[in-house]
């Protein structure tokens, strides 16, 4: 089953450093395109055009990636592929190295969530601990570092699971079904194709000048 991108009730998860990676990107290309422009005209312009691959590039790499919590289950946007995981079909989260979905038919990796460094670790607090889903704490209520709710991968787990044990206690999710559901794996073609093919009409472009 498909996951439904427009669904009213998904929550989607992005790092906090997205929107400022990207922004910084679209910044740098408009500041030097201006610059080429006030330097030598329409001809700058044209010669600059290929710095727009660097916020196309930035979107592709920082804003695309993000985590889709539904009601059909987990949908994992990542550069090169969208994986779609129904929640009958979950078995278990991971955070060891980032956020981790493991199913019967393989472990899928957000780009999205990546588990902390030795800074991010150092920087949890003891609030960062309280509260989580119950299949956050493994043995004498112990967690991951990546499991931190002030992480990456911790904020994005603790969305996955929270609405997880919800449709388990909803009584929504069938145990019988968990080798049958299939996880839904596509390529993004559209970043995959149209970022070359803009590329090729930037350059065009520039060689106009």
């Amino acid at each position: 089953m498909s996951i439904p991108l427009n669904e009213p009730e998904a929550a989607v998860f992005r790092p906090r450093t997205t929107l400022w990676f990207t922004g910084i990107a679209g910044l740098l290309a408009v500041v030097a395109m201006v610059s080429a422009v006030l330097s030598t005209g329409f001809s700058g312009l044209l010669a600059s055009a290929p710095l727009l691959l660097i916020p196309a590039v930035a979107c592709w790499l920082f804003w695309y990636p993000c985590v889709r919590v539904g009601a059909a289950g987990v949908a994992l946007h990542n550069p090169f592929r969208t994986i779609e995981v129904p929640w009958a079909a979950l078995i278990h989260v991971d955070t060891r190295f980032a956020l981790k979905l493991v199913t019967p038919s393989g472990s899928y990796t957000a780009w999205a969530a990546p588990a902390p460094g030795v800074w991010g670790t150092h920087a949890g607090k003891p609030e960062h601990v309280r509260n989580l889903p119950g299949t956050t704490y493994g043995a004498g209520g112990s967690i991951r570092p990546g499991d931190l709710s002030h992480t990456d991968s911790g904020q994005a787990a603790r969305m996955v699971r929270s609405r997880w044990e919800a449709q388990v206690n909803a009584g929504l999710i069938d145990p019988d079904q968990t080798n049958a559901a299939a996880v839904r794996s596509t390529v993004n073609w559209s970043w995959l194709l149209g970022l070359p093919a803009l590329a090729v009409v930037l350059f065009a472009l520039a060689g106009l000048a």
